[in-house]
């Protein structure tokens, strides 16, 4: 296994394992801590249900259709780590992670929806789904804490398509997608400013042993919220 991006979740599960990385402010007073053990767990977990339940593999398409989001940072990490890649705009594209659900499912050009319940507590998508849509909340539970792949991912194969039209490769994904980021930093990322933005700018952080405090566009960003969470850049 050489890609990078499953060399980053082994760095997150080891080491300072318990120490934040991946921190929420959400709507509504939430707030989501995730360790580096816990941020691998959840993964895993997504990788396995992308795997096994959805027969994801390398070269598969995953849409995001989400905001910048915690559960959409976990999602793009499961899809990496299984080598597959990841569509950030209307692109054509295998699979769809969304919000929204509906109106993926009626057009019917994907081998699989997946809904995304975005309150941090949803145990499940809150009311019906339409018929085949897999409700993320509800399922991933039951899949796997470690990911093992059932085919070995090639860092020649491609990761992502940035906004702007640069292809980068699994190889480079931590190289040339991801922002360059000081070693240890706790980052401030705006939700606002983008779930590309927000995707590179996590990468960036953890590849240098940082940590990342996303904060959804309705949550202040006060000086008392910074100096809780320890914020060293933003």
């Amino acid at each position: 296994m050489s890609i990078p991006a499953f060399d980053l979740m082994t760095a997150l599960r080891s080491g300072q394992s318990t120490s934040p990385r991946l921190t929420w402010y959400g709507p509504e007073g939430e707030r989501v801590e995730l360790s580096g053990r816990v941020l691998d767990n959840w993964v895993a977990k997504t990788s396995n249900l992308l795997q096994d339940e959805l027969d994801a593999e390398p070269g598969t398409r995953l849409r995001l259709d989400l905001p910048a989001h915690w559960k959409s940072l976990i999602l793009a990490l499961a899809a990496w780590q299984l080598g597959m890649e990841l569509v950030l705009d209307a692109g054509e594209a295998d699979l769809v992670a969304t919000a929204d659900p509906g109106p993926a499912a009626a057009e019917g050009a994907f081998d699989a929806v997946l809904a995304v319940a975005l309150p941090a507590l949803a145990m499940r998508w809150p009311g019906e789904l339409p018929s085949g849509v897999v409700d993320y909340a509800a399922e991933v539970r039951s899949h796997g804490d470690v990911f093992m792949p059932h085919v070995d991912p090639e860092a020649s194969r491609p990761a992502v398509l940035s906004t702007a039209g640069t292809a980068h490769t699994h190889a480079g994904l931590l190289d040339g997608f991801a922002t360059v980021q000081d070693a240890g930093l706790r980052l401030l990322v705006p939700a606002g400013d983008g779930l590309e933005v927000a995707l590179a700018r996590s990468l960036g952080a953890w590849k240098t042993d940082g940590s990342v405090v996303l904060v959804h566009p309705d949550v202040d960003v006060t000086e008392k919220l910074l100096s809780e969470e320890r914020v060293d850049a933003r």
